[in-house]
């Protein structure tokens, strides 16, 4: 019982880390600071998105402002959303 247990357990990771491989990082800079920690950011290309801050971020206390330059992840199925997960200096 416990081997299938552990199956699951290993097709569930890979299926997180295919889906990380298939986000796609671009960078910008934060507009506005809305409610919740999420961050309206413009990219580099023009287009204006919402964004909120990886866990990482949030677990090591990384605070964001207005005219942060950021790395964004896009999810390729919806690419008005995203997750802020690099602060540039």
């Amino acid at each position: 019982m416990e081997e299938a247990f552990n199956r699951h357990e290993d097709k569930e990771k890979e299926v997180l880390s295919m889906s990380k491989k298939d986000a796609i990082e671009v960078t910008g800079v934060v507009v506005e600071a809305l409610p919740n920690a999420i961050f309206r950011v413009e990219l580099e290309n023009g287009h204006q998105i919402q964004a909120h801050i990886s866990g990482k971020l949030r677990m090591n206390s990384i605070r964001i402002l207005e005219g942060d330059k950021v790395t964004v992840e896009l999810s390729p199925y919806d690419l008005s959303q995203g997750r802020i997960t690099w602060r540039k200096k």
